[in-house]
């Protein structure tokens, strides 16, 4: 039971592979975060047998300005770490950046 409660109250930290090469190059070809995070999208927690028409949650691709990148879940390495091990390799083999993600916390509605 305080496994449950220790990881429910973790947050999970996310980071950034961007389409950027270390040098600043842009990373091709163009779709090349849809197709990583399509090999990715039978890792989900509910899995089941319609898991390739969506995106899993723990690798996900996203336009960071104006740059393609994917957003990895760092509760993907506990669930598969063959699966975390495959997008950091493909990250490390490819020269492509990695950032910390930092979330921002929901702005606090006005009273007005």
């Amino acid at each position: 039971m305080t496994d449950i409660a220790k990881s429910a109250s973790t947050p999970k930290r996310e980071f950034f592979i961007q389409g950027l090469t270390s040098d600043g190059k842009q990373f091709r070809p163009s779709d090349w975060a849809e197709r990583l995070c399509g090999a990715m999208s039978c890792f989900r927690p509910e899995g089941g047998r319609n898991a390739h028409l969506q995106y899993s949650p723990y690798v996900r691709p996203i336009l960071l300005n104006g740059v393609r990148s994917v957003v990895v879940n760092e509760a993907l390495r506990e669930i598969e770490p063959l699966a975390f091990h495959f997008v950091m390799s493909f990250a490390k083999d490819n020269d492509l950046q990695i950032v910390d993600a930092c979330l921002l916390p929901d702005p606090i509605p006005s009273k007005n």
